[in-house]
């Protein structure tokens, strides 16, 4: 059996041995994960279906935590490509105001009320979480891009519903180049696309934080962006029961083995991979007596930074617990708040009773 706290440095897990201790958010391995490389579209994308693979990044769970054991690793993310220079520029179908300028594509009221509108009537089993703003969703849960012909919010919908983990949209007018600027073009004509981004979490309103940019002399900016949000449980896992919804996070007064960390979408999977790959080391690194510490349940919970979505955070057992115990629903480190939401309990089925 290990007897010592082990830490990675990407998105390290801490181990100990159950204990009545209170399980603390792990600030130190939260703030050690690597950030997401991809926090949003590319500025010259109008396509980027979702990539993410459930499976995949339960095995790679499965494996980051069975490293952090021993050692820590680092993930590389690709790099996108860009546009060659001058190029046209597809799709452009939104309405543009008479004047080509930034200022105008924002004050253009058309916009607002079309981004009103559809805010004040969001898709069944969704509630709008911001409206008309003048920025898009930046943050580490991005999952895809697509752009519209229309201003459609049950097209949108029906591409997050279509999507593993989506959990909220946003829908935008984005102020983009016809050609893609270069020496040649550094401030091209200008056209209107409509914008569907999907994300593995709730999005706030504080999330809006991509105002737009420069590419060369060419402004992109953005306007009437509205964020939808809808409220269903994580996926089963197989081999557990649950989900089963929470208030805040366990804080359990025994039976803690301890935490695992994981930036990016919201993705229990990933819990039950730690789960399962923290059971199969103990087993193979039995006490003296033959018992080990068998992970039968794991809380897993959305956890955020000044309401501002950030990964995955993993709680380990050895018994289940109840929502009586899910009374952790926050912490403040300095001045910025972590809050947790999105907290569901998955229970080992059958349980492993943690004996050779």
């Amino acid at each position: 059996m290990r007897s010592v706290c082990l830490v990675a440095a990407l998105a390290g897990f801490a181990y100990a041995a159950p204990s009545p201790a209170p399980q603390f958010m792990n600030f130190e391995e939260i703030e050690s994960a690597d950030t997401p490389v991809v926090t949003g579209p590319a500025i010259d994308a109008v396509s980027q279906p979702v990539s993410y693979d459930e499976p995949a990044a339960k095995e790679a769970a499965v494996q980051d935590t069975t490293q952090d054991l021993s050692s820590s690793s680092k993930r590389d993310l690709s790099k996108r490509g860009v546009n060659d220079p001058c190029s046209q520029q597809p799709d452009g179908y939104g309405p543009k105001p008479a004047t080509d300028s930034a200022e105008a594509f924002l004050a253009y009221q058309p916009f607002a009320d079309t981004a009103n509108a559809a805010a004040a009537n969001p898709p069944q089993g969704y509630t709008t979480s911001f409206q008309n703003l003048q920025a898009s969703v930046s943050a580490n849960s991005y999952l895809g891009l697509y752009t519209l012909k229309t201003y459609d919010t049950i097209k949108c919908q029906q591409l997050c519903d279509a999507a593993n983990l989506c959990t909220g949209f946003n829908l935008y007018f984005e102020r983009d180049p016809t050609l893609a600027p270069a020496d040649a073009c550094p401030n091209p004509a200008a056209f209107t696309n409509i914008k569907c981004t999907l994300w593995g979490s709730p999005i706030p309103k504080e999330t809006a934080t991509n105002k737009g940019q420069y590419r060369r002399d060419f402004h992109v900016v953005i306007a009437g962006s509205d964020g939808f949000t809808k409220n269903n449980p994580p996926s089963p896992q197989p081999g557990f029961s649950g989900p089963v919804e929470f208030g805040g996070a366990i804080n359990a007064p025994g039976n803690y083995i301890g935490q695992k960390y994981f930036p990016g979408p919201y993705d229990a999977g990933q819990c039950a991979g730690a789960c399962q790959a923290n059971t199969a080391y103990d087993h193979r690194h039995p006490r003296s007596d033959g018992t080990y510490d068998a992970c039968n349940f794991f809380n897993a919970y959305l956890l955020s930074k000044n309401n501002i979505p950030q990964g995955t955070y993993c709680g380990l057992y050895t018994k289940a617990w109840g929502k009586e115990y899910s009374t952790n629903y926050g912490q403040y480190r300095g001045s910025d708040y972590y809050s947790v939401s999105s907290s569901y309990g998955f229970t080992l089925d059958p349980l492993d009773p943690g004996h050779i």
